[in-house]
């Protein structure tokens, strides 16, 4: 509500075009920044409160293919990381844990993957994660450790249950991707990307490298800095949408949390010169 409010009062006093960006598209097209797009293209973002599947046709038009029932992908490695007793946000420190581990492909399940649709569900692997923890609680204690005196003092016991656990989460991404893949392949898709902060996790990368070779398309992967919500993504995003023409009157509102915009806003998809 700050921001809209403060972007309002920039364009009325600077009287300059007002553009409403929508956060979770802005991070798959500023893939953009780096890569040369060429549409329509599948996307996966995947973040802290978001995993979602589109199909990207052009930057004002992104269908929205799937999205998590539940718990998103980061915020899943964020509570394993807290039932591990490690601080917050723990999903970079799983990853750098994961790095020096050996990941037991057995251990933990890919959910919600037996399903036909293309949304995620997390649920499923916390609880057995956490019903792995409680019968073994010396990687708790084992974790609450490392939290005081650093990861580097991680026993491997830690670290290869941190691997497995990202390898589940990486390979369930992946397995949902390479379903909407075959699902819109006949419809051109000519390369797949991946973004948002857990495309910064070196086996989240990992897993779609594979998958872009299986699948035969590029993969196109922002920088790490650039995965993490950022201000360069959101002006990209808007530079792209007022080439097109595209801009809002004073009275849009904010949207919270990807919510669906009411029907009676046409205004936020109206022309510049139209308003």
């Amino acid at each position: 509500l700050v921001g809209v409010a403060f972007a309002k009062g920039l364009s009325l006093a600077g009287n300059k075009p007002l553009i409403a960006v929508n956060h979770l598209h802005a991070h798959l097209l500023a893939v953009g920044l780096e890569h040369e797009l060429r549409y329509p293209l599948l996307g996966l973002l995947v973040s802290g409160g978001h995993t979602h599947i589109y199909r990207i046709d052009a930057p004002e038009s992104l269908e929205l293919l799937g999205h998590t029932l539940d718990d998103a992908a980061g915020e899943a490695c964020d509570k394993f990381a807290k039932m591990l007793g490690l601080p917050y946000p723990g999903g970079v420190l799983l990853d750098r844990l994961a790095q020096r581990g050996t990941a037991d492909a057995h251990l933990f399940p890919r959910p919600y993957t037996h399903v036909d649709n293309l949304d995620f569900s997390f649920s499923g692997l916390k609880t057995a994660a956490l019903t792995y923890l409680n019968e073994h609680p010396v990687l708790v204690e084992e974790g609450r450790r490392v939290r005081e005196a650093g990861t580097d003092s991680a026993s491997p016991a830690l670290c290869d249950v941190c691997a497995s656990y990202m390898l589940a989460v990486a390979e369930t991404l992946s397995l949902k991707m390479e379903k909407a893949f075959h699902r819109e392949r006949q419809k051109g898709i000519t390369g797949i990307v991946v973004a948002g902060g857990v495309a910064a996790n070196t086996q989240v990368r990992a897993a779609m490298h594979v998958l872009a070779e299986k699948v035969g398309k590029p993969l196109l992967l922002p920088s790490r800095f650039l995965c993490t919500d950022n201000a360069v993504m959101i002006a990209h995003a808007g530079e792209l949408l007022a080439c097109k023409g595209y801009g809002q009157g004073l009275a849009f509102p904010a949207i919270p949390r990807g919510q669906k915009l009411p029907d009676d806003l046409g205004e936020l998809r109206a022309p510049l010169h139209s308003l």
